[in-house]
C-alpha cells in the first residue's frame, strides 16, 4: 500500500514550489506538530498534497462561508418545522427557532410561506373561473394591482375591488392544534 506524499508549507507564505517538507503524510503531520511545537517553525504550517493550488488563509476561510442562498434555505426549513410543531405565530417562530423576528417575517413574506392554512381568494366579477388565490395578501395585491385596505374592506363586506370578489378562506385546523 502506497502512502500519500504530501508537502509541507508556510501558511502565511504559501509557496508550494519551495517547501519545507515532503514525505508521507503521517510522518509529515509528525514532523510538522513537532517543529512548529519545538519552535523551529514559528508558522503556521499546512499539508497539501503535490500539485494542488493552494490559496492564502484569507481566500482559504472566504471559501469556507457558507452560501446565503444555503442559509436561507435552512431558515426556511427551521420556520416550516416550528410551524408544524405548533408555533403559528411569527413570535412564536421566532423564539422556537432563535431566528431573528425580522428575519422570519422578511422570509415568510418573500417566499409566502403557508404558516396557516387559509388564504385570500379573488374571483373574477365577470369570469368565474378565473380564480387568483394567495396566501398572503401583500402577493394578492400585487397580482390584482390593488391596495392591500381595498381588498380587506371588500373581504368583510364581498365586495368588488378591480374587478374581483375578494374573501378570505380560512383553512382548516391542524390535528394538533
Amino acid at each position: 500500500m502506497t502512502e500519500t506524499q504530501v508537502l509541507v508549507i508556510n501558511v502565511d507564505l504559501p509557496d508550494i514550489d519551495h517547501p519545507l517538507a515532503i514525505g508521507p503524510e503521517p510522518e509529515m503531520f509528525k514532523l510538522a506538530q513537532h517543529n512548529y511545537k519545538s519552535g523551529e517553525w514559528p508558522f503556521p504550517v499546512r499539508l497539501v498534497k503535490p500539485g494542488s493550488t493552494v490559496q492564502s488563509d484569507v481566500a482559504y476561510l472566504a471559501s469556507m462561508k457558507q452560501d446565503p442562498k444555503q442559509g436561507e434555505r435552512e431558515d426556511i426549513k427551521a420556520i416550516r418545522q416550528a410551524h408544524k410543531y405548533g408555533k403559528h405565530s411569527l413570535r412564536q417562530i421566532a423564539e422556537s427557532t432563535a431566528i431573528e423576528f425580522k428575519r422570519v417575517k422578511d422570509l415568510v413574506h418573500k417566499y409566502s410561506l403557508p404558516l396557516n392554512n387559509g388564504y385570500w381568494r379573488a374571483e373574477k366579477y365577470n369570469n368565474p373561473d378565473e380564480v387568483i388565490a394567495y396566501q398572503t395578501l401583500a402577493r394578492l395585491c400585487e397580482k390584482i394591482d390593488a391596495p392591500e385596505f381595498s381588498i380587506r374592506q371588500a373581504s368583510m363586506s364581498n365586495g368588488v375591488v378591480n374587478g374581483y370578489y375578494i374573501s378570505w378562506v380560512p383553512g382548516l385546523k391542524n390535528k394538533h392544534d
